[in-house]
């Protein structure tokens, strides 16, 4: 990977990073303390896996913005893979929020496939100018797809939570 312009590709990271560690901070604060009294599946990680996978997620989905942007595209590929990529940035902004701060976790669960649906189809608008950049994202539809099977079991084993 050539890197023409190193501050496009700093803002490229920055924008993902800084957000997801905002919603993530404002979304959880509280959300320990409540995690460790629902029953969780055995596929569960440890909570210290979240923050870490998040932080590559996010330096990876930013990398791979910053090598779709630096491609030549149709302006219409241009318009759609801008409006998935900020779509599933909302999307993963939310979720937090509906998961922890709200206990909205059956909504929780609806909108994660919902954020499993843009990032893929993110992924295939990014794949088609840059095999790298769609590749770079292949990680985050593996980590939404267990997010949401983890979101779903959780959900349902905690009904009454």
């Amino acid at each position: 990977m050539v890197v023409s312009n190193k501050w496009r590709l700093a803002a490229s990271v920055a924008v993902p990073l800084i957000g997801g560690t905002i919603a993530g901070t404002l979304a959880t604060k509280s959300a320990k303390r409540k995690y460790h009294r629902l029953d969780t599946p055995r596929f569960s990680p440890p909570s210290w896996v979240f923050p870490v996978a998040w932080t590559s997620l996010y330096v990876t989905m930013g990398t791979a913005k910053y090598l779709f942007d630096k491609e030549k595209k149709p302006a219409a590929l241009q318009q759609q893979a801008n409006m998935t990529y900020s779509v599933q940035l909302g999307l993963n902004y939310l979720w937090s929020f509906l998961f922890f701060r709200w206990n909205l976790r059956g909504t929780a669960f609806i909108e994660a496939a919902m954020l499993w649906s843009a990032v893929t189809l993110n992924t295939y608008y990014f794949y088609r100018k840059s095999r790298l950049a769609g590749t770079l994202m292949i990680p985050y539809i593996a980590w939404v797809s267990f997010a949401l099977a983890l979101n779903y079991v959780v959900w349902k084993d905690n009904q009454d939570v």
